[in-house]
């Protein structure tokens, strides 16, 4: 009789969990089907303004897009949408890659932070002293303060040009000493500092070339390897690269760029050898969210395996306004505390946001230039899902009531007033 009142409720037990699964499954399926229903031109516009992810895909020319979702520091959900190709039938997968563009700097950052926990790299110290194949030119700017790894990654060494347009397909490729001397076939100009390092913010693509050499030079390895096995590896990335040109067992997977009109990008996309800028690298969505799961654990203390907490916690606080080193952060209060950074390459727009205190973040890749303005409608429908934003409906709420009350006792009191005049 014993055994027959277990196996009974080993079954309802079963059922009972079975039964929660499914729930959990189809509250997902709502959570999803809510942000591709939520799309907003602005955070403040009314629900009744809330837009279809496809239908704003359409309007944007936008072929192709893919979504990781991080919540409680795991990958709630991954999904793609669209092609991978304009006027071709392959769809975008959670398996599609791109071209991660800048999104891919804190990757480099968190790497550079690793060989400083070595002792291999200083943070305040003059670059140009581990510098080897190339050295920092000096000139009325370096006399007044060196350049700094510090200021590499916070960009606030002073460096110039923002970013690289790549190389089309068929062109010569320059090698790093060219890229940061601007000599042919590189076609970017020098980078050179051209302010006091350490005085002022200024975005540089060209800066975190330097911290490419640096790596190089100080490793003794090519950069794409350092990277593997730095973090790569470690985080079981396995859909992700740093190698240059694309390896040809990766080009079936990947998604080809896009121009503003919807037109591919001649031969699919550009060649960035531009690696420590983040030019070079291709991902998946959730292997970019597994190494912002990563930093987000390793800042809260739960995770160590590239850097140490204390480092993250440097890494993710200000140093130049609103630059850690690496991403830019913000900090709304309590667990409002969130970093993140965008990414443009020739035919992509990418975009990461992190909540490290919630375990929350977002990430996006498009395959097309206009994918800007679509990422952020799609912020603002996550944003909202996910309660990202200060909820004042109560304060609003009793202010209203308050109001209400108030005009509610002036209009009796006029009118008491008013039956003592006419008596």
């Amino acid at each position: 009789m014993k055994s027959v009142r277990k196996g009974i409720f080993a079954c309802l037990l079963l059922i009972l969990i079975t039964s929660c699964s499914r729930m959990s499954e189809i509250q997902l399926e709502r959570r999803i089907e809510r942000v591709e229903k939520g799309l907003l031109v602005d955070q403040s516009d009314p629900p009744w303004k809330r837009m279809n992810l496809i239908d704003r895909m359409d309007y944007y020319k936008v072929p192709g897009v893919s979504i990781a979702m991080i919540n409680d520091f795991q990958i709630e959900w991954a999904k793609g949408y669209g092609v991978v190709e304009a006027g071709k039938n392959q769809p975008v997968t959670t398996e599609t890659i791109f071209q991660t563009a800048s999104i891919a700097k804190p990757m480099v950052a968190v790497a550079s932070l690793h060989y400083v926990e070595t002792g291999d790299l200083t943070l305040d110290g003059d670059v140009n002293r581990k510098l080897v194949s190339w050295q920092v030119p000096e000139n009325e700017y370096t006399d007044q303060a060196p350049v700094t790894l510090r200021h590499l990654l916070s960009h606030s060494a002073g460096m110039t040009f923002e970013g690289f347009r790549g190389y089309a397909q068929g062109e010569a490729i320059p090698n790093l000493q060219q890229i940061l001397d601007g000599e042919p076939p590189a076609n970017s100009p020098p980078v050179r500092v051209n302010f006091v390092p350490g005085t002022r913010y200024s975005y540089s693509g060209g800066g975190y070339m330097i911290v490419e050499q640096l790596l190089v030079d100080v490793v003794g390895k090519p950069f794409d390897v350092i990277m593997q096995e730095t973090v790569l590896d470690p985080l079981q990335m396995s859909a992700s690269t740093f190698e240059y040109p694309l390896p040809e067992n990766l080009t079936p997977i990947a998604a080809s760029g896009h121009r503003v009109d919807g037109s591919v990008i001649p031969g699919g996309w550009h060649i960035y050898p531009e690696g420590g800028a983040g030019g070079s690298t291709w991902a998946t969505p959730s292997d970019m969210a597994r190494f912002y799961i990563d930093l987000m654990s390793t800042y809260t203390g739960q995770s160590e395996n590239i850097i140490l907490q204390e480092t993250a916690v440097e890494m993710l606080t200000p140093q130049i306004e609103d630059r850690g080193l690496g991403p830019w952060i913000n900090d709304e209060g309590g667990d409002l505390f969130y970093f993140g950074h965008p990414g443009g390459n020739d035919g992509y727009k990418t975009y990461v946001l992190a909540y490290p205190i919630r375990g929350q973040g977002l990430v996006v890749m498009t395959n097309s230039d206009s994918g800007e303005a679509l990422i952020d409608e799609i912020k603002n429908s996550v944003t909202d899902e996910y309660g990202w934003v200060r909820d004042y409906t109560i304060l609003y709420t009793g202010i209203v009531a308050l109001l209400i009350v108030g005009a509610v006792m002036f209009l009796i009191w006029r009118r008491k007033r008013s039956s003592r005049g006419l008596a």
